[in-house]
């Protein structure tokens, strides 16, 4: 009798995650931010693809998330969905689209899910965001919460350094997890906390945890495509493992075909009609 993992299911949805943790099986989840590569990512077995604010550095090569915009995000997310057969897209909210006003909060959730066809949406903070996540929660729309670094809150923070090494800080933390998780989040991530503080919010908590920074106890793993694959060059946090390096390959294929243009090589007889 063959046996099936809990994620070779055909569609990925937020039970489908939740199984996972039960089952001790690990959570992939990556980024994407359009069709081609959704496409790819899909295909390669990605149980989730994050549709992240990312695209404000990554896509538009802004210094931090905070500028992109709603539009754009839906934008990305729409493009995205239409790549996927299996993966559960998650989308985030951007900044300024529900701090400190639930109303707006759920209105720009609700303009994710229906005008993108995403399945769920991320918003960064504890406490402090607890009432629009109530308000998110109570329409029917599932949401990823996420603590530690938050990015969007790097003004604030003024630094990209780990987060959570003192005590006090750290409880704070768990205490926030465990308030996104009875307020009824289906997951959540970690980024660059404390591998040990990690392992004790995964264990605490009963929803998916998923990391970036957080070690190997999380419930999952979450890395940006274009970092994981090496079109980004100059970033280096030690939570990142290069998978390929697509920045030579791309260069030197580029390279190539400029070559062979300007010797006319490119194209040749039976490359015409």
């Amino acid at each position: 009798m063959s046996v099936h993992k809990v994620s070779d299911v055909k569609r990925v949805t937020t039970h489908t995650l939740q199984a996972m943790k039960e089952a001790g099986e690990k959570i992939a989840m990556l980024t994407a931010y359009d069709f081609s590569m959704a496409r790819i990512l899909d295909a390669g077995g990605a149980d989730v693809l994050l549709v992240g604010d990312s695209a404000s550095n990554v896509m538009a090569g802004h210094e931090t998330t905070l500028p992109i915009t709603l539009d754009q995000m839906i934008y990305h997310a729409s493009s995205v969905v239409r790549g996927v057969q299996r993966a559960l897209v998650v989308v985030d909210l951007p900044f300024g689209t529900y701090q400190g006003d639930s109303k707006m909060a759920l209105k720009s959730s609700i303009r994710i899910m229906k005008e993108s066809g995403a399945h769920a949406v991320k918003l960064e903070g504890g406490q402090e965001v607890s009432e629009s996540i109530r308000r998110i929660l109570k329409a029917g729309i599932p949401v990823m919460g996420h603590l530690g670094l938050t990015p969007q809150s790097i003004y604030k923070f003024g630094t990209y350094t780990v987060r959570a090494r003192e005590e006090a800080e750290a409880q704070r933390l768990v205490s926030d997890a465990e308030m996104l998780a009875e307020l009824g989040c289906f997951g959540l991530v970690l980024e660059k906390i404390p591998a040990k503080l990690a392992k004790r919010v995964s264990e605490t908590v009963n929803i998916p945890t998923v990391g970036i920074g957080g070690g190997n106890d999380c419930d999952g793993q979450v890395l940006v495509t274009q970092d994981m694959l090496g079109i980004t060059k100059d970033f280096h946090p030690r939570f990142l493992r290069r998978y390929a390096d697509l920045f030579t390959v791309i260069r030197e294929a580029t390279a190539a075909y400029v070559a062979d243009v300007k010797s006319q090589d490119f194209p040749n007889e039976e490359e015409q009609y």
